[in-house]
């Protein structure tokens, strides 16, 4: 998928899981989201994550699927890739993730753009790039200049691969070849950034500097560094940071993705957990929960072309928000094809839904529709909590045209006249036990 930056650079993306709480990653250096995807243990890392979040993950500019740029970009320009690629997933707010590098992006993120910041996690917090008096862990400016001169000839080579694994600790100096590592490491190379794109983000990442900036972050943050690591650039980034955690990774390595990705996953959870619990002091209302999201949607889009399904997207974004006015909904945040919105009656909820159902129809598309109905936390423009994930669970498992519910919406329209069809227990991923679900009925009467 795409996102379109506010000066017209297209913006490669992917995002994996449905869970309610979204993290950014924010990759090192230069990245390559189908290359990526082909290294066993950065493929682990984003599994293990998307069980307590929605992974979000991206190419910056200028690398990978992204547009290739003509110019040096700042990290203002840098932050304009992570804000549209939250905009295009439907990410009211997110927890940054950054290391290397990304690190530094995602922390000016945080600073400048709170309200779109949850949390922050940096992973052994570079804050610099280079050497500096009071910075030593930077690299220092002859080391610089001596390996930015070597670009042009070796990257994209097995011997780079190899001097990049041993530096990243994937693999130890001296240490028998790793044939497929560094193929892998080769062809990630050469399709993430061309030599004179290269040598274009070293000169940028070389005057890379955040410190300044770290004491006004206010958002909860996390830095974390591998076990076994020196953790003295952790802790001089974490203690910049007012109320930061400093978390120690067992099993961790220099390379975040390399490390043991069990252990990567319960710190980053356990810091989620803690945002979570920090947010149970927001408001707190009982509200029925709406998904929708169109059939086929990807077939439809390839059937009919850019300009044919945006005209049909327009069309049933309009006609959704109209029920939702209707119906006294209140839409909580466009997400791909589909809507989130909410209701103070679940009864509304259901009839709004049903009308959604019908009016797109005309348009040649249909819809799924899930609904049920709990406490949830109003977190800004946003919502969250378990009841928010049920429902969204409960939407994946609709067919076309059809709205299901669960069993507390069902409860608490007994006597309406909606009529309910038994659809049997199911189990609800992420979610205990096992849920009984009902369809609203295609009938047109309305009685239970």
């Amino acid at each position: 998928m795409y996102a379109r930056t506010s000066d017209d650079v297209w913006i490669a993306y992917q995002v994996v899981g449905d869970a309610a709480r979204d993290l950014v990653l924010v990759n090192a250096w230069v990245s390559h989201l189908e290359i990526m995807w082909e290294q066993p243990r950065f493929r682990s890392m984003l599994e293990a994550l998307s069980q307590d979040a929605r992974v979000i993950t991206f190419d910056k500019r200028g690398t990978g699927l992204s547009d290739r740029i003509s110019r040096v970009p700042d990290l203002e320009a840098r932050m304009d890739d992570i804000r549209a690629v939250m905009d295009a997933a439907g990410s009211k707010r997110a927890t940054l993730f950054g290391w290397g590098d990304g690190g530094a992006l995602a922390a000016l993120f945080a600073a400048t753009y709170p309200e779109r910041a949850a949390g922050l996690v940096l992973f052994d917090g570079s804050a610099r790039m280079t050497w500096a008096r009071d910075y030593p862990w930077g690299l220092p400016k002859e080391v610089w200049d001596r390996e930015h001169a070597r670009i042009p000839t070796i990257w994209g080579t097995l011997e780079h691969a190899r001097e990049w694994a041993e530096l990243s600790w994937l693999i130890d100096a001296g240490a028998p070849d790793d044939p497929e590592l560094l193929e892998w490491a080769a062809r990630w190379a050469r399709y993430s950034a061309a030599p004179g794109d290269m040598l274009m983000f070293d000169r940028m990442w070389a005057s890379t500097d955040v410190r300044n900036i770290l004491p006004t972050i206010q958002v909860p943050t996390s830095v974390l560094y591998g076990e076994g690591s020196d953790p003295s650039q952790a802790e001089h980034v974490a203690g910049m940071i007012s109320g930061a955690e400093l978390v120690g990774v067992k099993g961790g390595k220099r390379l975040v993705w390399a490390g043991d990705v069990d252990e990567l996953r319960s710190a980053i959870g356990s810091f989620l957990a803690s945002i979570r619990n920090e947010a149970s002091s927001f408001d707190r209302v009982f509200a029925t929960v709406l998904f929708t999201d169109i059939v086929n949607s990807t077939a439809q889009s390839a059937a009919l072309g850019d300009t044919g399904w945006r005209k049909v997207q327009d069309a049933h974004d309009a006609v959704v928000r109209a029920q939702l006015a209707r119906f006294n909904g209140r839409e909580i945040r466009t997400m791909g094809d589909g809507f989130l919105a909410t209701f103070d009656g679940p009864g509304r909820a259901v009839r709004c839904a049903q009308a959604i159902s019908e009016s797109v129809k005309p348009l040649g598309i249909e819809i799924r529709a899930g609904l049920h109905a709990g406490e949830v936390e109003l977190v800004d423009d946003d919502i969250a909590g378990v009841a928010v994930a049920i429902g969204a669970r409960i939407g994946a498992l609709a067919t076309g045209s059809e709205v299901l519910v669960s069993s507390t919406v069902r409860d608490l329209i007994t006597g309406s006249s909606i009529e309910l069809e038994d659809r049997g227990t199911h189990t609800l991923k992420g979610v205990p036990g096992r849920w009984q679900l009902f369809a609203v009925a295609a009938t047109g009467r309305l009685a239970i």
